[in-house]
């Protein structure tokens, strides 16, 4: 488990006064990343190495200060000497790298000046190592904290759309739509990400299920995923004693997703074969937060190669948010974080939280919303 964002800030603060002056390359650096990962509580050797050797594109021999594969490249300079240089040097020794070798991010330092580049996003922060406690969350590929990233047009979301399209094209032909139609394909959307995400488990039971209990032309798939769905929405302790063993190993889902009573669908032996291939797909790329967006997209053929029009990017409602309530909110947790009274109380207070979205759609707006407020319950409880 990652330390807690407190734990790595207060690392962080000591750090800082620890190297404060520190100016040679060839006597400090090695010792300064060292002590770098271990603000971040990761023991350097176990996961990169100094002096990696690497052909340059020109053919020429280099060594890559630090290198961490897929993931890092550090260059090191002495205090005060050219950074944009040693960025130079980074991208060559990058571009001679295998591609499953590399890095994602590249860090350049003088000891005093930090220069980050996150080459996914082409995006670049530069800041001083006395601003370093204020920026650690640039670092938590390091820490072990996955950024979040959405594409307004990912192609995982578009392929997932397009899966689900197919099913739901065949059951309007047969007559099967409207609101039963929209509640079969929300509960079998939920279903296949679970399936993928942990939320079942072992993964790959939903496949299994359908695979192994409903028979290859599809007429009695209907009556089995009506079984599944009464067994998601009723509590273990209320389940029938001689349930069927492969239905015991799904767990109750609360929320009322499954409450709904909805007319039995017909599937054809393509249509079961539709399904397992969508139970084949990876889910677990997809986020929550484009969910609202992926059934708009299912429900209309013309909308699913448009897929990121018909949600606010988390980009664009990261803007709304942090200065609405969220750096406030931030600011709130980090001065009171060494009180445990008022960590109690702020606690509280994020627990009564409301939030309206007056023009909700796909409900993106909520769920980005709701996964921050729930970020910081989880720096609060750690």
């Amino acid at each position: 488990m990652p330390l807690s964002w407190n734990e790595i800030r207060d690392r962080a603060i000591a750090f800082t006064r620890e190297w404060e002056g520190a100016s040679n390359e060839h006597a400090d650096a090695k010792t300064f990343m060292y002590e770098f990962f271990g603000v971040f509580g990761v023991p350097v050797r176990k996961v990169a190495l100094f002096e990696k050797a690497v052909k340059k594109l020109d053919g020429a021999d280099g060594y890559i200060d630090l290198f961490w594969p897929g993931k890092l490249v550090i260059e090191f300079k002495s205090r005060g000497k050219n950074l944009e240089k040693a960025l130079g040097q980074a991208r060559d020794y990058a571009l001679g790298l295998k591609d499953k070798e590399a890095p994602k991010y590249i860090l350049v330092c003088d000891f005093n000046q930090f220069k980050l580049y996150a080459l996914e996003e082409g995006t670049e922060e530069t800041f001083l190592l006395s601003e370093l406690p204020k920026k650690v969350q640039l670092f938590g590929f390091i820490a072990g904290y996955e950024k979040h990233k959405f594409a307004d047009q990912d192609p995982v979301n578009i392929e997932a759309a397009e899966l689900m399209g197919v099913l739901h094209d065949e059951l309007k032909v047969i007559g099967y739509d409207g609101h039963d139609l929209e509640v079969l394909l929300v509960r079998l959307l939920f279903c296949l990400f679970a399936d993928d995400t942990g939320i079942f488990m072992p993964r790959g039971v939903l496949k299994q299920f359908i695979h192994e209990r409903t028979s290859e032309d599809g007429s009695d798939l209907a009556a089995r995923l009506t079984e599944l769905f009464e067994t998601l929405n009723t509590p273990e302790p209320r389940r029938f004693k001689n349930l069927d063993d492969q239905l015991k190993a799904f767990p109750y889902v609360n929320g009322k997703l499954f409450e709904e009573r909805i007319r039995t669908a017909h599937f054809s032996s393509r249509m079961r074969k539709q399904l397992i291939d969508a139970c084949d797909f990876d889910w677990s790329q997809i986020s929550p937060a484009v969910f609202g967006a992926l059934f708009q997209s299912i429900m209309d053929d013309k909308a699913r190669r448009n897929l990121g029009a018909h949600y606010t990017s988390e980009k664009n409602i990261m803007k709304l948010i942090k200065p609405l309530f969220l750096d406030e909110l931030r600011a709130e947790l980090e001065s009171i974080k060494r009180s445990p009274q008022r960590l109690k109380a702020f606690h509280e207070k994020l627990r009564s939280l409301t939030f309206f979205d007056p023009a909700c759609g796909c409900g993106n707006f909520l769920v980005i919303s709701y996964r921050e407020l729930r970020l910081l319950e989880l720096d609060v409880l750690r």
